[in-house]
């Protein structure tokens, strides 16, 4: 796809140009928020954006993980065209400009709260640090319902952002939330946030249906509404400042739940993300459902578009995706642009939890009810090594429960090879029929076509996107310093178990090779 900017016919001019919230959860599926139909969740606010605006159903990212999946958010890029940000813990490239560089040079006020783009290092131009997501509003702070929920107040920092533009600029403003990302509060769904553990429909069938997992997913449910709340007290300031019916509202995630088989994998509760988008004074048919597929990489196009910028001007000249704005104006639900019938997704280096700090490359194709992938080396483990805990799948109750009931009957196995195990080559998965990929297709010889021919439209658009995998390069992924100067000596630290950052694993978590 190539980037599009049409000025359309009305559009406003330059001093009336709309502001833009971006609101971004960090670890949240797409099903679960009220206008995706879950009953077990309160989120009136997301509903709110989705009544008001329009709810995308088929919006992925590239790569389900927090930093390369924010990298093709604001370069429009897949994550494979960035270079050394296709891997977590990053140094960001000097080459790639941000939707929010752009706009800063432009005549828009930028700034973000909570979690930018991360977990990296931005690097610097010209010996000046570079504002990937704006200037950093994070200084006023609150005190949180539970012990693991981020003490900044993001609706605060959003007041002092807005007060902060003098000259009364259109604003681009990044919430960042860091929630629902672990660690949890264990028992605040239950405890704080009122819930119940038959309140949830079901368990994904990859898991252990039990008290300690329903916990698990409650904590995280509570962080989530936790961050509806924080959007409402945002968008209830807009309004009072007359700011709001001129303001493009963006409410999506990064990558999906912090659970195993989910983030940091490539699967369909992995990348496709929930997406609601609102903009009153534009979006002149509201409450509409697009069923098109709608890519991360698309937003920056849309919100250089919204800007009135062109790609000469933005200086943004790699941009691979494509402008949401028909999507936006047009009146209609469903299908509505027949061009968007499928989006591509992969993955190189997440976490360190591998030997020589390899990772695991996949890629693949969502199109149509198909979800194809390749992994490239189906030898690795795709979560990382026993021996240093599984890096690649965050530390948690559930984890630790599938870990300690492996070899316990043949469910507990089959629990433990579908979020740990290794995989084949190829992986073909019916979505429509089977959302939690359960059964590989790529097993039945009468989907060998389907297979052919997914993978030849797959590799054919790589090749056309320069990705290195496919000329014989796919090793510079792992040779990309980290853009954190501890993470040189991870896989060793790991090994030696000692004690470390970020909950990733817990004690029982590691395995013996």
């Amino acid at each position: 796809m190539g980037f599009v900017c049409i000025l359309l016919a009305g559009y406003p001019p330059k001093e009336q140009r709309p502001n833009i919230l971006f609101a971004i959860m960090d670890d949240a599926t797409y099903t679960h928020f009220g206008a995706y139909g879950c009953q077990w969740m309160k989120t009136p606010n997301f509903d709110r954006v989705a009544q008001q605006g329009v709810l995308f159903t088929r919006a992925y990212t590239p790569n389900a993980k927090c930093a390369p999946s924010r990298a093709s958010i604001l370069t429009g890029r897949n994550s494979w065209q960035l270079e050394e940000a296709a891997n977590h813990w990053a140094l960001f490239p000097e080459k790639f400009k941000t939707y929010s560089e752009a706009l800063s040079e432009n005549g828009y006020h930028v700034g973000y709260t909570g979690k930018g783009w991360a977990p990296g290092v931005a690097g610097e131009i010209n010996g000046k640090k570079r504002l990937l997501t704006g200037k950093k509003f994070n200084t006023k702070k609150t005190k949180p319902p539970t012990n693991s929920i981020s003490k900044v107040d993001y609706a605060a920092n959003f007041i002092d952002f807005l007060d902060k533009n003098k000259r009364d600029k259109p604003f681009c403003f990044w919430f960042g939330s860091r929630e629902p990302h672990r660690k949890y509060e264990y028992g605040s769904g239950i405890t704080k946030g009122g819930k119940n553990l038959a309140d949830i429909d079901e368990v994904y069938s990859f898991w252990p249906d039990n008290e300690r997992i329903r916990t698990d997913v409650l904590d995280y449910a509570y962080e989530i509404e936790y961050f509806d709340e924080q959007l409402g007290k945002i968008l209830d300031e807009l309004e009072k400042r007359g700011e709001l019916n001129n303001t493009v509202v963006v409410v999506t995630s990064d990558n999906g739940m912090p659970f195993p088989r989910i983030k940091g994998q490539e699967y369909e509760l992995s990348n496709h993300m929930p997406l609601a988008m609102m903009w009153l004074d534009g979006i002149k048919y509201s409450n509409r459902v697009v069923d098109d597929f709608v890519s991360f990489i698309d937003f920056t196009p849309t919100f250089l578009e919204l800007a009135g910028i062109t790609p000469k001007k933005s200086g943004m000249k790699f941009i691979q995706g494509k402008s949401l704005m028909n999507l936006l104006y047009s009146s209609e639900s469903g299908i509505l642009d027949k061009t968007r019938d499928h989006v591509l997704i992969g993955k190189e280096r997440h976490d360190v939890g591998r030997p020589h700090n390899w990772g695991y490359p996949i890629r693949g194709i969502v199109k149509g009810d198909y979800l194809y992938l390749h992994n490239f080396e189906p030898s690795r483990w795709p979560a990382g090594n026993p021996e240093t805990g599984y890096l690649n799948c965050d530390g948690s109750p559930t984890k630790t429960v599938i870990l300690n009931q492996k070899d316990y009957s043949p469910q507990s196995n089959r629990n433990w090879k579908k979020s740990f195990g290794k995989r084949p080559k190829d992986e073909l998965y019916n979505i429509s029929q089977d959302p939690e990929c359960i059964t590989n297709l790529a097993e039945d010889p009468k989907y060998e076509q389907k297979i052919n021919s997914l993978k030849e439209q797959l590799f054919a658009e790589l090749k056309e996107q320069k990705d290195p995998r496919m000329f014989g390069n796919g090793a510079v992924f792992d040779s990309y310093k980290y853009g954190n100067p501890k993470g040189i000596d991870f896989y060793e630290r790991y090994m030696n178990q000692e004690k470390l950052e970020a909950g990733w694993v817990n004690p029982t978590d590691f395995e013996k090779k």
